[in-house]
């Protein structure tokens, strides 16, 4: 049977069809649910092999991009998405889903508690909003979502408030040793990013471009690879073949069908 996807949407998020799109071309079905209505229901998340969490501008992004999101996982949703995260089942958060994933505190991966944050994204550092098309590498092979890739990831971004900081040098140490940074933006030919604009577009530290958790099951990201899934969706298609984003919601798919 095909991995079922609970994509959640809430008000404001706009990528959520891209991302239903990219799911079922991986081979998984998908459903694409309000928060109002997991709210009022009794739909049981663990149904469900897959959480994705789409981009956007929840809520208008009101008090910060993904923060009233957020809070929605930290409230209402808070024993739900522990139980999801906790039984180790793919979770992906994209743009706005990443912002949101981080702000109430599930990535770097203290699974929604209430201890304090060690990691936000902030304010683009040109302070001004990016969309362009951005090279990724691979970086973590503890991800599951992208253990195996050899080749780097072509796709766009969309984000005026995608700048990822950590509180401290410390915290960068212990995501790069326990392999919590899984994407980094590159150059177009394949050297680091190096803080570099426009190649790292927002000014992330140490050039990440998404992070999972300690158990590798939950990424969140701020480009869109699922804006790449078909070849004619790349303008460089031409020099730049086999670098789309559709391998990261293969491996999250088959990594779902074998548990």
């Amino acid at each position: 049977m095909k991995p079922r996807v609970l994509i959640l949407f809430a008000p404001g998020i706009n990528r959520d069809g891209d991302l239903s799109a990219a799911f079922q071309q991986a081979g998984a079905e998908t459903e694409i649910q309000p928060l109002r209505v997991l709210r009022e229901s009794r739909i049981n998340w663990l149904d469900y092999q897959i959480l994705a969490l789409p981009g956007g501008f929840s809520y208008a992004d009101a008090l910060g991009a993904g923060k009233l999101w957020a809070l929605d996982l930290q409230v209402y949703f808070k024993e739900e998405m522990q139980r999801f995260v906790t039984a180790g089942r793919p979770v992906i958060g994209i743009c706005n889903g990443f912002q949101a994933l981080v702000k109430s505190g599930v990535l770097p991966g203290n699974n929604g508690t209430d201890q304090q944050p060690v990691a936000t994204l902030t304010f683009n550092q040109k302070g001004h909003f990016e969309c362009r098309w951005v090279h990724l590498q691979v970086e973590s092979q503890l991800c599951l979502w992208t253990r195996g890739i050899e080749s780097t990831i072509d796709c766009p971004i969309a984000h005026g408030e995608g700048n990822f900081q950590l509180q401290d040098s410390t915290s960068l140490t212990h995501l790069e040793q326990s392999g919590q940074i899984a994407l980094r933006y590159l150059k177009p030919d394949g050297t680091r990013a190096a803080g570099q604009y426009p190649f790292n577009p927002n000014g992330s530290i140490s050039d990440i471009a998404g992070i999972c958790n300690a158990n590798g099951n939950v990424l969140g990201l701020m480009p869109h690879p699922e804006d790449h899934i078909f070849d004619f969706q790349n303008p460089k298609r031409d020099t730049r073949k086999n670098h789309s984003g559709l391998v990261l919601f293969q491996n999250g798919v088959r990594y779902a069908q074998d548990s």
